[in-house]
């Protein structure tokens, strides 16, 4: 699934609602997003410059809630489920970062 991060909408908000979404859950009914990240700090990796200017680039990749989550630039997120991902080749390399 992707999804792209609203303009003000947080990053940290915006990983709870993807995933809340593919689930098929509401967001409340997920593990805290602080058992696996801070927040704060997620928020603040692509959130603006002390002077205010955009951050440009990035990629931060971890997984959530059985859940590989990747986010571009603070702009946009692609989720995919580990079952989806892994399946049957748990033994192989993972194409990218979300290892489990």
């Amino acid at each position: 699934m992707e999804y792209e991060i609203g303009p003000d909408e947080s990053v940290s908000t915006a990983v709870v609602r993807a995933v809340s979404a593919v689930e098929g859950c509401e967001p409340c009914a997920l593990r805290p997003l602080a058992d696996v990240i801070d927040p704060a700090a997620l928020d603040s990796l692509f959130g603006p410059q002390y002077d205010g200017t955009p951050r440009t680039g990035g990629r931060l990749s971890f997984v959530y809630d059985e859940c590989c989550i990747t986010i571009d630039n603070g702009e946009y997120l692609t989720l995919q489920l580990l079952e989806d991902r892994f399946g049957d080749e748990r033994d192989q390399e993972p194409a990218d970062s979300c290892v489990r």
